[in-house]
């Protein structure tokens, strides 16, 4: 769809606007409305008794809102205790971000649906609705490159003084509102788009995982005769396979240090669950390193080598697993991972991850887990899972046949990963378009 451009334009006199409609004006955030930094609380004052209010927290802001609404948080403070300590409560429809944090975090904008109190690390802008239209005011403010008017560091900030300087295009109320209305009805089909995408995404996933699951529990010959395995998570199995425990398939099966040593600046990367990423063990920029002496004192249990397959055992993440790749160097592995190393003559490596990756598998892990602080698997429990073990060229022949598959659902995955990348920049670019003016959106 193409849209016309204004009649005319003039000079905006801000370097990033560059021209604008005649008839808008150009007009710093801090007039459109009240900018109020939020506030810390004592721990202590949280969920007290009485009328509660939200008080939502910064991260609150990476997480998925519904159309870009702040929803309920389940942070709370009394309105007493609120007003007791001088907590400035933002009303419904106040815009909120962040003004503390990670370059990621800044610039997320969200609009409250309800009362509520905010972290000492957000703001907010209580718009002058008379004269402003917040949903136009939100969406022009999606411009604001917030990270490069921050004060720079190792921690980016915000100040009221920073923001409220930023100028913004405006025109006039009834206009705001029909390019508002105009941008709700457009992003809502490009996010039902992406939606469509990211569900492709999951149904291919799901795909992969099922694949996996009848190969590697039932074998490639649909007609092959079948036996009980003896095993509730596997039921019946080729009556040529046999079922064997973990400790007897393995040389190594290990977990990673309990007593992780001192970090230091620069040494050996000590690594954990956050280096599988997608199925793959990769470095990363910002991994733990540990002393070269500390590192030749974790190697005296064992030394983690390519074609190794690690599953993570601790945690939210548990049942992630990849093989350790050629080329990653010196490393050493932290408590979150357990290490498998199969005897080849009875278990190729490869087959041993789709197991781990399998569902019957994964559901079996977290049947066994056992929690303290968070959720785990012991070593003791793992070597004894039994696990079916075709004969070595017909795991080979199952590895075959899910690479090939797997290649064609990557392309597919990519394809659909392509096309989100896209949609979302064109919902960038139309927004931008629209609330600067260069498009005139007013008759659509």
């Amino acid at each position: 769809m193409s849209f016309p451009r204004y009649p005319a334009y003039k000079d905006s006199g801000v370097e990033w606007l560059g021209e604008v409609p005649a008839h808008w004006e150009v007009v710093p955030i801090k007039h459109l409305g009240r900018l109020k930094g939020g506030a810390g609380f004592p721990h202590e004052h949280q969920g007290s008794e009485g009328e509660e209010l939200s008080f939502h927290k910064v991260n609150a802001l990476a997480q998925a809102a519904r159309d870009g609404v702040l929803l309920s948080s389940d942070n709370t403070i009394s309105l007493e205790t609120a007003k007791k300590l001088g907590a400035f409560i933002f009303p419904p429809r106040t815009i909120v971000f962040a003004k503390v944090g990670a370059a990621l975090l800044l610039g997320r904008i969200r609009l409250l649906n309800h009362d509520a109190c905010l972290d000492n690390n957000m703001m907010g802008l209580v718009v002058h609705s008379d004269a402003y239209c917040v949903d136009f005011v939100k969406n022009a403010m999606s411009l604001v490159r917030f990270d490069l008017i921050a004060n720079p560091g190792a921690v980016p900030s915000l100040n009221e003084g920073q923001i409220g300087d930023f100028q913004l295009a405006i025109p006039p109320i009834p206009e705001q509102t029909q390019i508002a209305a105009f941008l709700d009805r457009e992003t809502a089909k490009i996010d039902e788009l992406v939606a469509e995408q990211r569900r492709l995404m999951e149904l291919l996933k799901e795909k992969r995982q099922t694949v996996i699951s009848h190969a590697v529990t039932q074998g490639l010959n649909p007609d092959a005769p079948m036996k009980p395995s003896g095993i509730e998570w596997l039921g019946d199995v080729p009556a040529h396979w046999e079922v064997i425990p973990l400790k007897h398939l393995c040389s190594l099966l290990k977990d990673g240090t309990h007593l992780p040593p001192e970090r230091v600046g620069e040494g050996v990367p000590l690594l954990s669950v956050r280096n599988i990423v997608e199925g793959a063990f990769v470095l990363r920029d910002d991994d733990s390193m540990i002393a070269d002496e500390s590192y030749q004192e974790l190697s005296r249990a064992f030394v983690p080598e390519t074609n190794d397959v690690l599953l993570a055992i601790v945690g939210a993440t548990l049942g992630k697993t990849a093989v350790i790749p050629d080329g990653l160097g010196l490393f050493h592995i932290q408590r979150s991972l357990a290490i498998f190393r199969t005897k080849a003559e009875f278990l190729n490596y490869g087959f041993l991850n789709l197991i781990f990756q399998s569902r019957p598998f994964q559901m079996l892990l977290w049947q066994l887990v056992g929690y303290s602080a968070q959720p785990g698997i012991y070593l003791g429990t793992l070597q004894n899972i039994r696990i079916p073990v075709p004969q070595p060229d017909e795991q080979l022949q199952i590895l075959e046949l899910i690479s090939s598959a797997a290649n064609d659902l990557t392309v597919l995955t990519t394809e659909a990963q392509r096309a989100i990348a896209l949609l979302q920049e064109r919902r960038s670019a139309l927004i931008s378009a629209a609330v600067t003016g260069q498009i005139d959106v007013r008759l659509h």
